[in-house]
């Protein structure tokens, strides 16, 4: 799509850059994703630093598209890490991924294009995609969660995203549900992350069938995939491990939800599309452990932005930023 083709008022870039790859594309004033592309940020395990990747990848979507970027309105990005909002600046990484932590984003991004830019967590932007177009709008006390590799998600209070003070806010993988439980990579114990992600899943549902259960899963690889289809076929002992694994899920929902008292909770990654045997599930286990006060209009529900939730998200901070 070239400049010609569209009102650069109203069009805007979104980048979301993950651990593994960068999606960005353009994106119209509502939230319609007009064109995309994805690169690999991890091709050579970060020996090249995520932001040289990304900003050679920038210029390759541009021209290939023949977009100039003073059509365009400004830059939102997602980012992962703790994300130091005002400053625009990967502030933390917990150590998981070289070249990245101290990532001056928005200074690379403006000297660049000289477009306004702000930067924002991702799991955050994913859950103001959400909010924007998606499984939460018109809703204005939101907790989403996404459930994968880890565990994160964003607070949305009376119409906005809770970001504190300096943007590390919503760090919903990162508070205790077992106190002496399982060591976090953020050094603390028990954290929600450690039992609640698609990797604590994995790790427990492996450990089952090395220790006890000789041709486990069909002798298939351990995953999400793998795992639900063996609770869907009636596997007794599977669906245990993640029976207790929802319950953990729900302890930690329960705790959010006294706190921030939301009308909604929304799940979100690839689990998220378990209606019946996931969503449903953790619906009924929350709504059983809630206070009753806080469980009158509390609904949870799956996402519906998918992939596109962190761009779509970064592009709706921009707008409300520059409005």
């Amino acid at each position: 799509m070239s400049q010609d083709n569209f009102d650069a008022k109203n069009i805007y870039w979104g980048i979301d850059i993950g651990g593994t790859a960068v999606k960005m594309g353009t994106v119209d004033e509502n939230g319609t994703i007009l064109l995309s592309y994805e690169a690999s940020v991890a091709f050579d395990h970060y020996d090249t630093p995520i932001l040289q990747t990304v900003l050679k990848e920038s210029e390759k979507f541009l021209k290939d598209n023949k977009i100039d970027p003073m059509d365009l309105r400004g830059i939102g990005i997602s980012a992962t890490g703790q994300i130091d909002v005002p400053k625009g600046i990967v502030a933390g990484s917990g150590g998981n991924i070289r070249n990245w932590e101290g990532s001056d984003l928005k200074e690379a991004f403006t000297q660049k294009y000289r477009l306004p830019v702000t930067v924002v967590n991702d799991a955050n932007c994913v859950a103001l995609g959400e909010k924007w177009i998606g499984s939460a709008k018109n809703a204005k006390d939101v907790i989403v969660l996404t459930i994968g590799t880890g565990l994160g998600g964003g607070i949305i209070v009376n119409d906005q995203i809770l970001l504190g003070r300096a943007g590390f806010g919503g760090e919903l993988g990162h508070f205790s549900i077992h106190m002496q439980g399982e060591p976090c990579t953020c050094k603390n114990r028990g954290c929600f992350e450690q039992y609640a992600s698609m990797t604590a899943l994995v790790r427990s549902v492996g450990k089952y069938c090395e220790a006890a259960a000789p041709g486990c899963l069909k002798d298939r690889p351990v995953n999400g995939r793998t795992i639900f289809e063996a609770v869907a076929g009636g596997d007794a002992a599977i669906t245990r491990i993640v029976d207790t694994w929802i319950q953990d899920i729900s302890a930690g929902i329960v705790s959010l939800v006294h706190i921030f008292n939301p009308e909604l909770v929304i799940i979100g990654g690839g689990v998220s599309t378990q209606e019946e045997l996931f969503i449903a599930k953790l619906r009924e286990k929350v709504l059983e452990a809630v206070m009753p006060n806080f469980k009158q209009g509390l609904t949870l529900r799956a996402a519906t932005l998918g992939n596109n939730a962190g761009m779509i998200g970064a592009v709706y901070y921009l707008i409300q930023a520059l409005s």
